[in-house]
């Protein structure tokens, strides 16, 4: 997922129900919080936030991330078949 889309009421990586979300540290994807929860424990999620933090020192305030790769098991971190 390249470009932000607007929040529907579901999450962008599993598609659960919600009211709240927030981006997600390795896309633009706008996650509910079990997924947010579940990247927090992904292994480059540190890599991740660290691109993120590059990204605003050098001005680019609409870096697109390193990109969301799902480790395995899948159900232990979130799935999004957006970007398969």
């Amino acid at each position: 997922m390249s470009r932000c889309r607007e929040w529907t009421g579901n999450c962008h990586r599993c598609f659960a129900k919600g009211e709240m979300y927030i981006m997600s540290m390795f896309d633009v994807s706008l996650i509910c919080d079990n997924c947010h929860k579940a990247e927090l424990r992904h292994p480059d999620y540190g890599k991740a936030r660290e691109a993120e933090h590059a990204a605003v020192k050098r001005g680019d305030y609409n870096f697109k991330g390193i990109g969301w790769r799902p480790t395995y098991p899948m159900k232990d971190l979130g799935n999004d078949p957006i970007d398969w």
